[in-house]
């Protein structure tokens, strides 16, 4: 058994579906379970929609009719006129419509979860749909069928003992079995997601169940690079990467694989590649129990649109230690994540990530017993295995405000 997870940028336009379908037909795919994400984009206009839809915004059904025009589109590009697919996408977008029409839920997080997954719904529909005109044996799954978790919409915590069972009760066919990345359901079978990219998670959770021989993520770039190419200049390629160095690349925000895909592949020590789907030939990297990183280079990890927070009390009446775990009780409450702490006597400062809009919220909540100052849109930059005369060339002409030093990483909190 092995997992292939594809993600949107691979899966993008007809073309490199195409290309996808062309390096399945090149490997040895029986007994394969493939997962997908949302074609390039679906997710963000999705997001789009949910907005305008709360909003009231005149603009929504054109929204969605622009977004079912550009499925169309690639549906041309695969398939025959008055093939069975075009009946199937439009359903779904009429879905979509039924929907935010009959909703009474004003639960923002409640009306993402039911909208956004159509994106990877269509998609795994489509390719596996395209996959059997051209021959390549493909049966459709409903992850949400398998993967069970609570409530907790858009960052829903699995249920692994009821996962697992459903899972190995499953009959996946001798060929390919093709699903959705992402998404899941609760025990009142409302639609559910992991957070977002949490496609590769997926995949960890099938390999996890199954004892899969391997798991390997098709992307837009050829492996684990030591820096986001995106990003930074004269990046290198990671050919070799242990399970723990991964996981710490991870936790600092490294994009390449969710925070939670490791874990449940360390356990059983389920190999773990990052490949290109535009150059499959390509050596890529490998995530194993390897020790440490090959090539051994400085990893370096940026994460934008970052919040500095700085809480004192009001008359220093008492310690900010006296008051740690009433403010931590509300950056949970309000799912604001902390990405860095600097603390002394009296005051708190805290590097924050405001995945959920709710900074204000918080920010309201915190004036009514302490002080607060606070700067956005920062950047946090952090440094793995760094190097003090590559490290020192780095931080030139960088306006630091924070930096923090443990063992062998460095963080910098930069306007």
């Amino acid at each position: 058994m092995q997992i292939l997870k594809f993600g949107g940028a691979s899966i993008k336009d007809a073309i490199n579906i195409k290309k996808v379908a062309t390096i399945i037909k090149d490997m040895d795919c029986s007994n394969t379970i493939i997962i997908v994400s949302a074609i390039g984009k679906t997710t963000n206009a999705l997001e789009t929609i949910v907005d305008l839809y709360l909003k009231k915004n005149n603009n929504l059904l054109s929204s969605i009719n622009e977004l079912q025009d550009l499925h169309l589109k690639i549906l041309e590009g695969l398939f025959i006129k008055n093939h069975k697919i075009y009946k199937i996408v439009k359903n779904d977008f009429q879905k979509i419509q039924d929907f935010l029409k009959n909703n009474k839920s004003p639960n923002y997080n409640f009306i993402y979860d039911q909208i956004i997954p159509f994106g990877e719904l269509l998609a795994s529909k489509i390719i596996n749909e395209y996959f059997n005109s051209v021959n390549i044996k493909s049966g459709f799954k409903d992850v949400r069928e398998l993967i069970k978790t609570d409530s907790f919409y858009r960052n829903a915590n699995i249920n692994w003992e009821l996962t697992q069972a459903n899972i190995l009760k499953t009959n996946f066919n001798s060929n390919i079995s093709l699903t959705q990345g992402f998404i899941s359901s609760n025990e009142d079978n409302f639609t559910t997601t992991m957070g977002r990219e949490a496609s590769d998670y997926t995949a960890s959770i099938f390999a996890y169940c199954l004892n899969a021989n391997s798991v390997t993520i098709w992307k837009d770039v050829d492996g684990i690079f030591n820096a986001d190419p995106k990003k930074f200049k004269n990046t290198t390629l990671l050919e070799k990467i242990s399970y723990t160095e991964a996981i710490e690349l991870a936790f600092y925000g490294a994009s390449v694989i969710h925070p939670k895909t490791i874990q449940p592949l360390q356990k059983k020590e389920i190999p773990l590649y990052v490949k290109s789907y535009i150059n499959p030939t390509a050596l890529g990297t490998c995530v194993s129990k390897s020790k440490d990183i090959f090539p051994k280079v400085p990893c370096y990890i940026l994460k934008e649109n970052q919040i500095l927070l700085s809480i004192s009390s009001l008359d220093f009446s008492f310690t900010i230690n006296d008051k740690t775990k009433a403010i931590l009780t509300l950056l949970s409450n309000n799912k604001v994540k902390i990405n860095l702490t600097q603390n002394s006597a009296i005051s708190l400062i805290l590097c924050l990530e405001d995945d959920y809009n709710n900074i204000d919220k918080l920010i309201t909540e915190l004036k009514s017993n302490f002080k607060i100052k606070i700067k956005k849109d920062l950047k946090l930059y952090t440094v793995r295995n760094f190097e003090e005369k590559s490290f020192a060339k780095f931080k030139k002409d960088k306006k630091i405000l924070i930096e923090q030093t443990y063992n062998n990483t460095s963080q910098l909190i930069c306007a």
